[in-house]
């Protein structure tokens, strides 16, 4: 007698027999002993799960000869049940789907359809894996599935029902089979194995069906291949067979990354991989695992949920509470990444041991890890008001403005001994003489005694910030040579301008207390005042170039000025320096533009003193106007006005020729 593998054997012949599918099942018997057939049946489900044997007997219950009628308990023995089960009745044609997926194969089906049973009461076509015909052969096949002749049943059965038409699912009774639970798999692998002679331990049982994943097919064609092997099966003749990693080889692994024992994890990574399983297959096997050690952290008492042995099970729930909840996560996310990895790499054995390297706690911590680098940020108001507040280094969020505030290079910290490097303009309050010997001394605090001086390299700094978030490049140069910062403590701040501008910046008071804002990233009460000779801010120098026509062009101010850094030395009390003359700084003038190339300079007022310098400032500005459209100056207009009169917004006019 031929042999006959354990799935053919013990297929069901009856719903009665059907292994967890216990719900259609009883919906189908009810609708046999009610007469109540539908036309066409859709079957989907994972494979294994009983749908094609629930269309067998499906056909055999409308069809058997022992009773008068359509009974849901089939006999099995006559002639229609036999044809049915061995594949050789003319009634019941099983097709599949995948060799016959033309418009033509379904056109033929439909013409045989019309002609009536040869044997039996009913024609019953099972097409199996039925999405796999074409769009074609589904839309010819609408017609007969709505409207089909009364003698004439389809069952359709599919493991992917989403890639069958919503038209043909609407025409059918729909039937999903789900995966079969491990009780019920376990209960019938055991009736097998006694049936069958089959030395197999209960715990490899359970191991089988859960290898299946719910199919019973899988599960039986594996127990057929586990009675070949002599003597009795224990789970890790199981898994050798299988070709996965066994249970306590992963809890081995997964000890030693929760010791943080490298060692041990290549130790135990080379025995797995010379048993001869593949390294995604180990990964994979480690992320399920990493799965369930999840589960036994939150829910130490559902074992239910995953599929495990009771001694696993209790492994899992002792090693689940040493370990954070949050470095589970972080393992579960590095085997999900790695797998990529893995799956693409020529070294598959290196990219192995490096991610289980990098599963250690202590490997976690280290790239968690941080450099925490110091942002400076405008300080938090104060109670008290100084002359000029420093910067502090502190960890706020950072403004809404896209360029972040540079540090000065030689500010302290408040609350702190400044042991910056001290620049020959500082004061200090109470200067003590310093022996040499000492690399660094810290002198007495002078940051709440700060004089003019000393802030005014900080304040020159915050001013050029909040030049850098006004949007209009004329008014920022405007600002920028017309005013300069005198004092700001956070919450208000006092801007210096040339009496001759007073009502021209007046105006642009609004825009200026938004740059304020965007800078420090909260609301500023800007006050303007008419710089006197105490309050005007030292010139600047700007180094100048020549452009190819030799014309003498200074280059174009930075947005940004910051002062070299200072080489750290001994503090020495400096001598204190003569104040530097007062200067006002170069005037931006306003320009218009013509069609023909020539950009027309509108000069503002000027004082009536120092007429020279004046000179000198509009021949600065001219200059910056023309690099800035990389032009040259052509020549200067006064139109006959004595520079050491009356100046007048109209009196001077100069031309700049403008590449377009």
């Amino acid at each position: 007698m031929p042999y006959e593998p354990l799935h053919h054997k013990y297929r069901p012949k009856s719903f009665a027999e059907l292994v967890g599918q216990e719900a259609i099942a009883t919906t189908l018997v009810n609708a046999i002993r009610t007469t109540k057939i539908a036309p066409a049946y859709l079957f989907t489900g994972p494979r294994g799960t009983g749908k094609t044997s629930s269309a067998r007997i499906l056909a055999k219950s409308l069809n058997c000869l022992k009773s008068d009628k359509p009974t849901a308990e089939p006999c099995g023995v006559c002639d229609v049940c036999q044809g049915i089960t061995k594949g050789y009745s003319l009634d019941v044609i099983e097709i599949d789907a995948a060799s016959n997926t033309g418009v033509d194969n379904i056109r033929e089906l439909i013409e045989k359809a019309q002609f009536a049973p040869v044997q039996c009461r009913y024609k019953v076509y099972v097409v199996d894996e039925c999405h796999m015909l074409s769009t074609q052969a589904f839309n010819a096949l609408l017609k007969t599935l709505e409207e089909p002749p009364k003698h004439v049943v389809f069952v359709l059965a599919t493991t992917d029902p989403q890639r069958v038409l919503p038209t043909i699912i609407s025409r059918c009774q729909r039937f999903d089979f789900r995966r079969i639970q491990i009780e019920a798999m376990v209960k019938h692998l055991n009736a097998i194995a006694w049936k069958e002679s089959i030395d197999i331990s209960e715990a490899a049982v359970t191991l089988v069906a859960q290898i299946s994943q719910g199919g019973l097919r899988d599960a039986e064609s594996l127990l057929d291949q586990l009675a070949l092997l002599s003597g009795q099966v224990t789970p890790e003749r199981v898994w050798d067979l299988v070709g996965s990693v066994s249970e306590r080889d992963l809890l081995a692994l997964l000890s030693a990354i929760a010791q943080d024992n490298p060692e041990t994890i290549l130790d135990c990574s080379r025995h797995i991989l010379d048993r001869g399983r593949e390294p995604l297959t180990i990964l994979q096997n480690l992320a399920n695992l990493y799965r369930d050690l999840l589960i036994a952290k939150t829910a130490p008492n559902r074992q239910d949920l995953i599929a495990c042995t009771p001694q696993t099970w209790a492994a899992l729930v002792e090693l689940a509470q040493n370990l954070h909840i949050s470095t589970i996560l972080a393992g579960q996310q590095h085997l999900r990444t790695a797998e990529i990895q893995i799956k693409n790499t020529t070294q598959p054995r290196l990219w192995l041991e490096v991610t289980l390297l990098g599963l250690l706690p202590s490997a976690s911590i280290q790239s968690a890890a941080t450099v925490v680098v110091p942002k400076v940020n405008i300080p938090a108001p104060q109670n008290n008001h100084h002359p000029s507040p420093l910067l502090t280094e502190t960890a706020a969020p950072p403004p809404s403005n896209p360029q972040p505030i540079s540090p000065p290079p030689h500010t302290a910290p408040l609350n702190q001994s400044p042991v910056q490097p001290v620049t020959a303009e500082v004061i200090p309050a109470n200067p003590q003489p310093v022996s040499p010997a000492p690399p660094v001394q810290k002198p007495e605090p002078v940051a709440a005694e700060a004089t003019p001086e000393t802030a005014q390299p900080d304040l020159t700094e915050i001013w050029q910030q909040v030049l850098s978030n006004i949007q209009l490049l004329p008014r920022r140069a405007l600002l920028g040579q017309m005013c300069h910062l005198i004092e700001f403590n956070g919450n208000s701040a006092r801007v210096g301008v040339k009496p001759a501008w007073y009502d021209k910046v007046k105006s642009d008071l609004t825009m200026i207390a938004g740059a304020f804002q965007q800078t420090v990233n909260r609301n500023v009460e800007v006050s303007l005042e008419k710089a006197t000779a105490a309050t005007a801010s030292p010139p600047k120098k700007e180094p100048s170039t020549n452009n190819s026509n030799g014309v003498h062009k200074p280059s174009l101010p930075q947005k940004n000025n910051h002062h070299p850094a200072a080489t750290p030395q001994a503090f020495t009390p400096p001598p204190v320096p003569a104040p530097p003359p007062v200067t006002p700084p170069p005037v931006k003038p306003e320009y218009s533009t013509n069609g023909n190339g020539t950009a027309h300079i509108q000069s503002p007022p000027q004082p009536t003193e120092n007429s020279s310098e004046e000179w000198e400032e509009v021949t600065r500005a001219a200059q910056h106007l023309a690099q800035f459209f990389d032009g040259q100056i052509v020549r200067f207009a006064d139109d006959g006005s004595d520079l050491s009169g009356s100046i007048t917004p109209s009196d001077w006019v100069e031309e700049v020729e403008v590449d377009d």
